[in-house]
């Protein structure tokens, strides 16, 4: 049996893309979505990538007989997407569920900054993630992912609070110092936290530099070996649309990843573990002390991705000042598209980063502009604004009227 494991994650998200909004709309027409594009978009990824991928799963899972496992986190905002235009999606994803092989991780139900915005916010976009996770594919997670591995002490204590025992986030160089990810380490604040620690080397050469580099399934397992001679297991954390979209399917990444597991367990020193299985089978090393918050994104591996400019930051705290007004009027069709403002694309759309990121953070972006992207985003904040103000405008009318007749009837 082998000694060593590797956890290989994939990240699942779509965002609900918004519709060129004009000012002259705020006040007249609250639609904010682009549904050609957001339609046109998913059903492309589906057949490059999803349909292709979950039926390659399914085959390895199959046919290695449960030896090769794999996670998923899927945003609730991909889901939906699923649901309104792909429904064959979420049949393969069942499928997969149904192996009994494969776990899914909770998350923020809207791919949010929610962690770092709003307390309670993060806590129910969780729960819904959660229920809409068993929903689906019935199990229930047990395993934490925040978006884009967003993580600090604070973060790690929440997810703990909220019944979490394992968390993903990166392996990023300057909290890690002399130490390596290849190994189960301990929140620092809340030591009975178990932290997976993303292989970023590993990872990023199958999802940035497969092409560049030839990568071969044998090659990859003779890497894995050196990189992790001594480490417990080697985090392997992605975006699946790595596999026929960012890479498409004539660089050869389905046959990589189809001759993988026969390499990996024919080599014998490494088996296939989910994270909830790594966070069982080892003992954290040590506490990883993350005092400001790390991520996956961009060279940095911290937040400036998503409020590195005064844009960004304009923006994250206009949509997260609203919460507590719209906990009190509570209506559901504004709880639905705060949701939606909350996706964290939004403000990497906003990013002015054009030096070693810049091509990356233009690749996914579809205005022409940080600019842009910030004038159309505050736009449509500023209908949802008004509302949300006319919303609780009417709370105040009917709550006076129902005061007025109160004090009629006491008095008459």
């Amino acid at each position: 049996m082998a000694s060593k494991s590797i956890c290989l994650y994939f990240q699942v998200h779509q965002p609900t893309r918004l519709r060129l909004y004009r000012f002259f709309d705020i006040g007249k027409d609250s639609h904010y979505y682009d549904d050609f594009a957001n339609r046109t978009i998913l059903r492309r990824v589906a057949q490059k990538c999803y349909l292709p991928m979950n039926q390659l799963m399914l085959e390895l899972v199959n046919r290695y007989k449960g030896k090769f496992k794999i996670a998923y986190s899927i945003s609730g905002s991909a889901l939906e997407q699923f649901q309104r235009f792909a429904p064959e999606v979420i049949d393969s994803f069942r499928a997969l569920a149904a192996t009994g092989k494969v776990e899914f991780l909770a998350e923020t139900y809207n791919h949010s900054l929610a962690s770092l915005g709003s307390e309670s916010e993060f806590r129910h976009q969780v729960a819904k993630h959660s229920a809409k996770i068993e929903e689906l594919f019935g199990v229930k997670p047990v395993s934490f992912r925040n978006t884009e591995l967003i993580y600090s002490n604070g973060i790690g204590e929440m997810v703990y609070d909220m019944g979490y025992k394992t968390i993903l986030t990166e392996g990023a160089r300057h909290i890690m110092g002399w130490r390596s990810p290849n190994y189960v380490y301990a929140g620092e604040t809340q030591p009975k936290l178990k932290v997976l620690l993303r292989n970023y080397t590993l990872s990023d050469d199958i999802a940035f530099r497969f092409t560049g580099n030839n990568v071969t399934a044998s090659g990859y397992v003779d890497w894995m070996k050196e990189n992790a001679k001594d480490g417990d297991v080697v985090n392997l954390f992605m975006d699946y649309e790595t596999f026929g979209e960012h890479q498409a399917a004539e660089t050869g990444i389905f046959e990589f990843m189809r001759a993988l597991p026969d390499a990996v367990l024919k080599d014998g020193t490494f088996g296939f573990a989910t994270p909830a299985e790594v966070a069982k089978k080892y003992k954290p090393v040590s506490g990883i002390d993350v005092e400001d918050p790390i991520s996956w994104a961009d060279e940095e591996r911290d937040l400036t991705a998503w409020l590195g400019n005064e844009l960004q930051r304009e923006a994250f705290g206009k949509v997260y000042a609203m919460t507590e007004k719209l906990s009190i009027v509570n209506d559901p069709d504004l709880w639905e598209d705060f949701g939606h403002l909350q996706e964290s694309d939004h403000f990497y759309y906003m990013c002015t980063k054009f030096f070693s990121d810049g091509e990356v953070h233009k690749y996914f972006n579809p205005y022409d502009t940080p600019y842009e992207a910030f004038i159309n985003y505050m736009n449509v904040i500023s209908d949802f604004q008004i509302r949300l103000d006319e919303k609780r405008a009417a709370m105040d009318v009917k709550e006076t009227a129902h005061n007025e007749l109160e004090g009629k009837k006491k008095n008459g």
